[in-house]
């Protein structure tokens, strides 16, 4: 045990080093090389996604390391770079639907969902693989979301409420189709839940992996669920499918 915890604890003094030696020019040439510069074990998918991801990896390049100020630096100016993404995709998002006369509810939920989902999803998986539970995974998802809705909506809205009230007006949002895209949502988010539980307990004493059988069928389970809820809140916003 103490041979263990000595060199834990080294594992992570080599990792503060390794940190610390981090700086804008090192970040810069991962940025512009394939591969972070590891040309010799590139593959052909590393130079398609270098090819597509370069004018952003340049421009996220522009981010602090972590390493300066304890990393706190780079927290909030990735936090800046996060919400302008985030407006630039909801705006391109927008106008995409309004040229091809897709509702915003379907827009939202299909285009502008996914697109801010895939980091998440993405980092999840690599979570996956460098741990030995499914907790990092599964807990970066749930507190990611949580989030969203607590402090991506709650924030904005406060603001918004508070300027109104001084200029002596009430600030309201129309709820829309919510009521049944969130009852929709609801039940699908149970039904996963649920089959994580079943996984746990009385399959195979894992949330995530398995035999190869079980673990396709349950992530087409997942996928399904995903398909089910924009299917049917897109048939609502539509009105082909009453809602409440």
């Amino acid at each position: 045990a103490l041979l263990s915890n000595v060199t834990e604890k080294a594992n992570v003094d080599l990792a503060r080093m390794e940190l610390v030696t981090t700086t804008w020019g090192e970040q810069f040439y991962e940025a512009m090389n394939v591969n972070g510069g590891d040309v010799d074990n590139a593959t052909r998918f590393d130079y398609v996604m270098h090819f597509l991801s370069f004018v952003w990896k340049v421009l996220f390049a522009f981010i602090p390391p972590a390493a300066y100020y304890g990393g706190w630096l780079c927290f909030f100016v990735s936090i800046v770079w996060i919400g302008i993404l985030t407006t630039f995709i909801g705006d391109l998002a927008k106008t995409f639907g309004c040229l091809l006369g897709i509702e915003e509810t379907v827009v939202a939920i299909v285009f502008v969902a996914t697109g801010t989902s895939l980091p998440e999803t993405f980092a999840s998986k690599k979570a996956t693989l460098g741990e030995d539970t499914a907790d990092s995974a599964i807990g970066n998802i749930t507190g990611s979301n949580s989030v969203i809705v607590g402090l991506g909506l709650g924030l904005p809205w406060l603001i918004a409420a508070i300027y109104a009230r001084t200029q002596g007006q009430e600030f309201t949002v129309a709820a829309g189709t919510l009521g049944f895209s969130l009852a929709i949502y609801i039940i699908c988010a149970s039904i996963c839940l649920g089959l994580l539980v079943l996984r746990r307990m009385f399959i195979c004493k894992a949330e995530l992996g398995g035999p190869t059988i079980l673990k396709y069928t349950t992530g087409g389970i997942m996928f399904f669920l995903w398909f089910f809820y924009i299917l049917m809140s897109a048939l609502e916003s539509y009105k082909i499918i009453e809602g409440f």
